[in-house]
């Protein structure tokens, strides 16, 4: 995976200065080295609902190997090291009409699913102090950029991250990427943008200038958070996706106790994007979720509102975007759309059996314009309802597996109706 010239060479010289320092000096390197094997079994079907629907169902099955291995440092006032991952995907069951991307467990060989597909990831790091830095395979996770582990393998990028923590409570996060491998997909590609259509029709309102291309080379970002104290910290990311948008995202997360066993979390996110050249972009976007928590029942209510010309920008090639009312299928992030949420969470520990989680939510959004068909300018209406459950078994021969199976429906008035389901089995080997 490492295409790069930058991020071959900087993980090269990293590991060669490594091999030179005397033996004792990589004492930690060794000794704080961590690896570890996840074996990830995943079964996709989605079956789609609509009248004229092109396809019936995407039904695919494949198992996934998972190898990350992250050294310690090399002792020394600066502290060098070298990370790598290793992913493996392989099929057990597609084809027969039933392949489609939207599953994104495997890569397309014509109009089917390839048998197998693999990639191989290196990162040099750095370490001096409490400041960390990263070049190479990267899986970022702040508000500004998160790649996606929704499925089989994750999605990576190829760039740079720097993190610093030398001030109590404040932590620094900078970060650029020039490449995206998406978790389907053993290339590092071009970066694009989330919800272009090649006719620049579609719900988000997002268009492209005349003869601009929906690529970019360069994504940037820097962002610090802050722990203000045990139960209130905030946090600020400005991002910018070279030529095609540029963007702001606050958020503020407050934990208040209320009384044994009881606390009141609240989750507040502001994200203010523009264009940067070549698009319309110009979106604010709010969101709110409030959470009661009492012994092992949690009581979730969020709401989200898009405005201005556009909808939310986020990077396309499988990125989460940074939404309260992002979910299983949906994003809920068109134009002037409105959307609100109830959740409901259950941790069955606190009857006694540890290890059994239940999840379900229902989210409903609408106010935004239908831009296809015969009802085109329309309000537009949509739905969509997950529930999760998970096991992850406490001792015996299968301590540590996990297995869960995740149910989704999703209806609307503008596209595809679909139901869903997932059954992932994993199980995490320590090998060091």
């Amino acid at each position: 995976m490492l295409k790069t010239p930058i991020a071959r060479g900087v993980a090269l010289a990293t590991l060669g200065a490594t091999l030179a320092i005397p033996t004792m000096a990589q004492a930690a390197f060794f000794e704080d080295t961590k690896a570890n094997l996840e074996l990830r079994n995943f079964y996709f079907n989605r079956d789609f609902r609509q009248d004229g629907a092109a396809q019936s169902k995407q039904e695919e099955w494949a198992q996934g190997f998972l190898l990350r291995v992250e050294s310690g440092y090399t002792e020394g006032t600066v502290g060098f090291g070298v990370d790598a991952i290793g992913l493996l995907g392989v099929k057990l069951d597609s084809g027969g009409g039933r392949y489609g991307n939207g599953s994104q467990l495997l890569p397309g060989d014509g109009d089917s699913a390839a048998d197998d597909f693999s990639e191989l990831g290196l990162t040099a790091k750095a370490k001096f102090s409490e400041t960390v830095l990263k070049v190479g395979t990267m899986q970022f996770k702040n508000p500004a950029v998160a790649n996606s582990d929704s499925r089989l393998l994750p999605a990576l990028m190829q760039g740079a991250n720097l993190v610093s923590k030398e001030i109590d409570g404040l932590t620094l996060d900078i970060g650029y990427a020039n490449r995206n491998n998406q978790r389907a997909s053993s290339d590092n590609e071009v970066m694009s943008l989330n919800g272009v259509t090649a006719n620049n029709n579609n719900t988000r309102g997002i268009q492209m200038s005349a003869g601009a291309a929906n690529q970019s080379d360069d994504f940037r970002f820097a962002g610090a958070t802050y722990k203000f104290m045990d139960n209130l910290s905030g946090s600020y990311y400005y991002s910018k996706l070279e030529d095609l948008y540029k963007q702001s995202t606050f958020n503020l997360i407050h934990v208040l106790p209320i009384g044994e066993g009881q606390s009141l979390k609240t989750d507040l996110r502001y994200s203010r994007s523009k264009d940067d050249g070549s698009t319309n972009i110009d979106n604010k976007a709010f969101g709110a979720m409030v959470t009661y928590s009492l012994s092992g029942h949690s009581f979730g209510l969020g709401y989200q509102k898009m405005s201005g010309d556009t909808g939310f920008a986020y990077l396309g090639g499988n990125v989460d975007p940074y939404l309260v009312n992002f979910v299983q299928i949906n994003d809920f992030a068109n134009k002037d759309e409105k959307s609100w949420q109830a959740r409901y969470d259950y941790n069955f520990a606190a009857m006694g059996i540890p290890g059994l989680t239940f999840m379900t939510r229902y989210i409903t959004g609408d106010n935004f314009d239908r831009v296809t068909g015969a009802d085109a300018g329309t309000e537009g209406k949509e739905w969509e309802r997950n529930t999760d459950i998970a096991y992850t078994f406490q001792e015996g021969a299968l301590k540590n597996l996990n297995v869960k199976w995740r149910n989704a429906a999703s209806r609307n008035n503008y596209g595809n109706d679909l139901d869903e389901n997932r059954l992932i089995v994993s199980y995490t080997i320590p090998l060091m």
